[in-house]
């Protein structure tokens, strides 16, 4: 028998239990949530409109977002919270009219949109410039 073939019938079997995802430990009680930023415009004319980030939540608070310009990587930032993504990248372009819709269906609406367009449901924030 070759050596290759040894090292392989001796490789143990991995146990199943392993490999199933563990809830998260009690030091960081919730597990990772995701988003993306859509802009129903751009004021600035670089991002686009559309889909324009992509991100996390880590069970720690943190945020990474992934911004999808300039293809075909686009650039990484991570972020203290999300309301410091926020603050610093969403509430500063209310013209953009800025989406961010997360895994469970919530969404949050920033910028200057009308009556009729901001959903009465309690799923949905709804944020002005003005908002602390």
């Amino acid at each position: 028998m070759s050596e290759i073939e040894i090292g392989i019938e001796e490789l143990p079997e991995p146990k199943t239990e392993e490999l199933i995802p563990k809830k998260p430990s009690r030091l960081c009680p919730r597990g990772i949530q995701t988003f993306t930023v859509a802009r129903q415009s751009d004021e600035t004319g670089v991002s686009g409109e559309g889909v324009v980030i992509e991100g996390v939540v880590l069970a720690t608070g943190q945020c990474i977002a992934h911004w999808l310009y300039p293809r075909p990587k686009g650039s990484i930032a991570i972020f203290d919270s999300m309301n410091d993504f926020i603050t610093v990248h969403i509430k500063p372009h209310p013209g953009n009219r800025t989406i961010i819709t997360y895994d469970d269906g919530e969404q949050e609406k920033y910028g200057l949109f009308s009556e009729e367009e901001v959903p009465q449901d309690e799923n949905h924030k709804v944020s002005t410039p003005t908002d602390n």
